[in-house]
């Protein structure tokens, strides 16, 4: 299910400005309404995990054309189902073609969801986990463009240490701070884009 939208559900005006890295329709829609939007779901947390480690060495795009299928064959992105996949299961996943059929991501979901489980369990969620390396509270940046957004920071090279510490893997800091943009851990809508203010006043509410 999508994300709480940052501002009411009115469409953006038809000459409304985006982050240069949208390109197309589905990419607008999950720009309108879902990146940088406060998240604080555990099934949407770790789907973003999951989907983000999918991502590395391919395009954002790619991946959310192949969303909807994941949600599917990954049982709504259970972490408690995904923990059990059996070697039956990963080589069936390894066989559909709506997925990113690598080996390494595929078995590395398994394992994630496992350590996923145990930072619930030790936190009371993974939320609660998470944020504290933003002291709950999202970061808001002011970017004029997209080039000036880093690929990493010290939070995230810290959260990447953390969770490899942890037992996962496909969490290198370029990934996490990928993860952090989608989450909303961070605001990083370039500031002539019309996402920037809305995400803003998200976190004031």
């Amino acid at each position: 299910m999508p994300a709480t939208p940052a501002s009411p559900s009115e469409p953006p005006k038809p000459n409304a400005k985006r982050c240069a890295w949208v390109s197309n329709d589905l990419a607008a829609a999950y720009h309108d309404t879902e990146w940088g939007v406060p998240l604080h779901d555990e099934h949407k947390l770790f789907e973003f995990l999951i989907l983000e480690g999918a991502q590395a060495g391919l395009s954002w795009d790619t991946i959310l054309k192949k969303r909807e299928h994941y949600r599917t064959v990954y049982d709504g992105f259970d972490p408690r189902k995904v923990a059990r996949y059996t070697e039956t299961k990963q080589a069936k996943l390894l066989a559909d073609a709506g997925i990113v059929r690598n080996r390494l991501k595929v078995a590395s979901s398994v394992r994630n969801a496992k350590a996923f489980l145990k930072v619930q369990n030790e936190f009371g969620g993974f939320d609660a986990y998470v944020w504290r390396f933003v002291d709950g509270t999202p970061v808001q940046n002011r970017w004029k463009t997209l080039k000036d957004i880093p690929a990493s920071t010290p939070v995230s090279d810290a959260l990447s240490k953390d969770l490899k510490k942890r037992g996962f893997n496909f969490v290198g800091s370029t990934i996490m701070y990928a993860f952090m943009q989608a989450t909303g851990m961070v605001n990083d809508h370039t500031t002539d884009c019309h996402r920037h203010a809305a995400c803003f006043q998200h976190q004031l509410k």
